[in-house]
């Protein structure tokens, strides 16, 4: 293992579109979501762990979590868990993780990856970012992963590359926020665009240069903050207030000249809504994913059912294609296909008298 590599792990997320099981004080990356006996964010500390030490892997997180991460990662020392005071997107996390980690090893190159993904072929991953590495760490070149595209997915951001023949490796050429379908379908069909799956990989002198290239102001407003030490919270706790909320595509990749492209077929799923996780879920032969032997199936099929309790019985009857979640405070059933109105339900909820207690 190289000491110069790091990893940053971004676990700040609700995962709204994952109610009833996912809530404000319980989010998706601490479930087992797909009953493989580890929750997402163990899983993602599992496979990075393979090739960088616990001592170099950090977790960034919302402060209300710190506690539940050290629970589920007790590998990880306590100071590599990050709280932050507020949700400021992805840029604000990631200058502070990368002015954390340079101060400790100005040689570092950080891997930067979201906490709630699937990925299949770990082994192509590790090979992947080992590839990563060794171009950051040579060049000064901010690296992410895209992932080779199954199907025109309107879910997903795309990026478009110039290829070049027998290279393991291409230069960005435009990055593309979630498009309609017919613009998914043209991307597909032309053969240079691949899936953004939010995985970065670049030194930390590379990115502290481009932020402070791109984004000067929120530069100036981490470096007035000394890290490691007793100082960094009450100073990461004074500024966070007044910290543009930008993603560090919008902010960085999309203005950078020097951003290249990893192809890799991975077996990957961002597992964002329901109807994901029925895609990877085993299956029974109805084509129900089921999470209990206590739940009877008649005349349906297609569905993903999930019971909170093992104890409790279920018996469903007629239901093609849902999605049925129960949990000791709500119960959700809508159609798979309307899995992207689970979030309009929560605000509706959030709406009722009391309804922040079922959150």
């Amino acid at each position: 293992m190289n000491s110069n590599n790091y990893c940053v792990i971004m676990a700040g997320g609700i995962g709204s579109r994952f109610w009833p099981m996912s809530t404000q004080k319980f989010p998706k990356q601490f479930h087992d979501i797909l009953g493989t006996g580890r929750t997402m964010i163990q899983q993602t500390f599992d496979r990075i762990s393979q090739m960088i030490p616990p001592d170099n892997i950090y977790v960034i997180t919302n402060q209300e979590y710190t506690d539940l991460t050290h629970q589920q990662l007790p590998e990880i020392p306590t100071e590599n868990i990050v709280g932050e005071p507020a949700m400021k997107n992805t840029s604000a996390c990631n200058l502070y993780m990368a002015n954390k980690i340079a101060n400790k090893n100005p040689k570092a190159n950080i891997i930067v990856m979201p906490a709630d993904h699937l990925i299949l072929k770990e082994k192509t991953f590790l090979e992947k970012v080992q590839l990563a590495f060794d171009l950051a760490s040579e060049k000064d070149y901010l690296i992410t992963l895209g992932i080779t595209p199954t199907r025109p997915d309107t879910g997903y951001g795309y990026i478009q590359f110039i290829p070049k023949k027998e290279e393991s490796f291409s230069k960005v050429k435009t990055f593309t926020e979630k498009p309609s379908l017919e613009i998914a379908k043209s991307f597909i069909d032309s053969g240079d665009f691949l899936w953004n799956a939010g995985i970065f990989i670049w030194s930390a002198k590379s990115i502290l240069s481009a932020f402070k290239k791109y984004l000067p102001e929120m530069t100036n407003q981490f470096n007035s903050c000394d890290y490691n030490c007793s100082a960094e919270k009450e100073c990461i706790n004074l500024i966070y207030p007044t910290v543009s909320k930008i993603s560090i595509d919008n902010g960085i990749l999309e203005k950078a000249d020097n951003v290249y492209v990893i192809p890799a077929n991975l077996g990957w799923s961002d597992l964002g809504t329901w109807t994901s996780v029925y895609t990877n879920a085993e299956k029974n032969d109805d084509n129900n994913a089921l999470n209990s032997k206590n739940v009877l199936t008649y005349n349906s099929k297609g569905n993903v059912i999930r019971i909170k309790s093992q104890n409790k019985a279920a018996v469903i009857d007629g239901l093609k294609n849902y999605i049925v979640v129960d949990t000791e405070k709500a119960l959700l059933i809508c159609p798979r296909d309307n899995d992207q109105l689970i979030k309009d339900y929560v605000l509706d909820l959030k709406n009722l008298k009391h309804g922040d207690k079922f959150m």
